[in-house]
């Protein structure tokens, strides 16, 4: 695994020329920003490596624009870093060797809503409350959510998931087609509306998860859901995590179609409490949802209360009002805040593997025996219904010593996931943080078929370069 420091000096900057600099200040005006509060704003996510700002920001309105400023960077060899809204957790967007951070979040507009096919259109910078704002009214909905209210751009080079993917998938099953700014400036597109097609290569699946190393996306085409006739949360305690676990293991071999199977441990529920005043009891938790018919719900509802308490779960409370689920969700979604909250002037090294649903006990046990052992302080959440969890160390920003001490008990918790059958991430990405992981979990004749690919379609390597793997 590289050290973190080294992450950041891969590759030497490469300036942005004084003539490309005013040929974007001419054409885009005061969008086009060399300010050090806008640059420094571009160059920081919630990772914790330090802030690497870009040497200049365009805020771009339309395709067209996102390709205009990629062709002018390909002409100089100058680096372009997408972004959205900075809600990365794995160094995505910083700009390592300098260049071009293209702002999308200006790109807001709905497209195409097709009601009747449950295909939508959106510019990249639309994000998913956006959207899922718009589709009220037409009794649909996107279900795809990662908690932060990130862009439906940035959702799908990441590949994101989160809540919803035990029943819905993930950002990958969920995208049907893309408009893409390549290397070049070129503009293509991937895909159609058609739920499936055998043409070709699917351009589109490249794309998604490839983090801005291969185009800018700027168009996405999604599959819509109708809103489920009914929906009931309910949270069920337990006395240790392993009860909690071994339920969730239980409910996913049965069958049972929940929607939403979120595990808080006693860490994460103590500082939503904190923050958000829930009141809960502060014991390892299930925030569990169900979608489906009056019927359906109930008897979903009934089996999971039955296996629950058979595996210690007490307290098993319902939320059947949306102003009840809207309150629990919500503070599960702010878990990432309220738990670096408990700790004020703290960063976070956050890992995110994922297991086959029969090892999740294995790995989150030894994870956490490892993490109480260390003394650092630190939350777990996860989508634990896909096998799916989030360990959170919590550090002082400063503190080298708690920082390498937390980068060792994520190395251990990736490798143990590997040797599980898993992966070194579930929807975080690779970005900067996970480079290190990526041969051992993919292989060498793997990560080489992925580098051939990007030199193919980067040759100069322009797109958000010194991200996934070094070239």
């Amino acid at each position: 695994m590289n050290a973190p420091h080294d992450l950041l000096a891969r590759g030497k900057a490469r300036l942005v020329p004084a003539a490309m600099l005013a040929t974007l200040r001419q054409r885009f005006g005061e969008r086009c920003s060399s300010a050090t509060a806008v640059r420094e704003q571009h160059g920081r996510d919630e990772s914790p490596f330090p802030m690497t700002p870009p040497e200049v920001v365009v805020f771009c309105h339309s395709t067209k624009e996102v390709a205009e400023v990629v062709t002018l960077a390909a002409e100089h060899a100058v680096p372009v870093i997408p972004y959205g809204v900075g809600s990365s957790l794995e160094g995505h967007l910083l700009a390592v060797q300098g260049g071009v951070s293209i702002d999308l979040s200006g790109m807001t507009q709905i497209v195409r809503i097709q009601a009747e096919d449950l295909t939508v259109t959106v510019q990249a910078g639309v994000t998913r409350e956006q959207l899922n704002q718009d589709l009220r009214d037409q009794g649909l909905f996107f279900p795809i959510d990662p908690g932060a209210n990130a862009t439906l751009g940035g959702m799908a080079a990441t590949r994101a998931s989160g809540t919803n993917a035990v029943r819905y998938g993930t950002m990958r099953e969920n995208v049907l087609g893309l408009t893409v700014v390549t290397a070049s400036g070129e503009v293509i597109r991937t895909g159609t509306r058609a739920r499936k097609s055998s043409a070709g290569y699917d351009l589109t699946r490249l794309f998604i998860g490839s983090e801005g190393t291969l185009g800018v996306m700027t168009e996405v085409t999604l599959k819509l859901y109708p809103l489920p006739e009914a929906v009931s949360a309910a949270i069920c305690h337990f006395p240790n995590i392993a009860g909690a676990v071994n339920a969730t293991i239980q409910l996913i071999q049965m069958g049972v179609p929940i929607a939403r199977c979120e595990l808080l441990d006693v860490n994460a529920v103590r500082a939503v409490n904190a923050q958000s005043k829930l009141g809960l009891r502060e014991s390892p938790m299930l925030l569990m949802e169900f979608h489906g018919s009056d019927a359906g719900v109930k008897e979903q509802a009934e089996t999971v209360q039955q296996i629950a308490a058979e595996l210690g779960g007490e307290n098993f409370e319902w939320a059947s009002t949306p102003e009840e689920r809207t309150r629990l969700w919500t503070a599960r979604h702010k878990a990432y805040f309220a738990g670096m909250s408990t700790n004020p002037g703290c960063r976070t090294v956050t890992t995110d593997t994922c297991v086959p649903i029969s090892r999740l006990a294995e790995i989150i046990d030894a994870s956490v025996s490892e993490a109480d052992a260390s003394g650092l302080p630190y939350y777990i959440v996860g989508h634990v219904g896909d096998g799916n969890f989030h360990l959170a160390y919590l550090v002082k920003e400063d503190d080298a010593a708690q920082r390498a001490v937390a980068e060792e008990l994520s190395e251990r918790m990736v490798q143990r996931a590997i040797a599980l059958e898993g992966t070194c991430t579930g929807e975080h990405g690779i970005g900067l943080h996970k480079m290190g992981f990526l041969v051992d979990e993919a292989g060498a004749g793997a990560v080489e078929m992925m580098r051939t690919l990007k030199r193919a379609l980067d040759p100069k390597n322009i797109m958000n370069p010194g991200k996934i793997f070094v070239l």
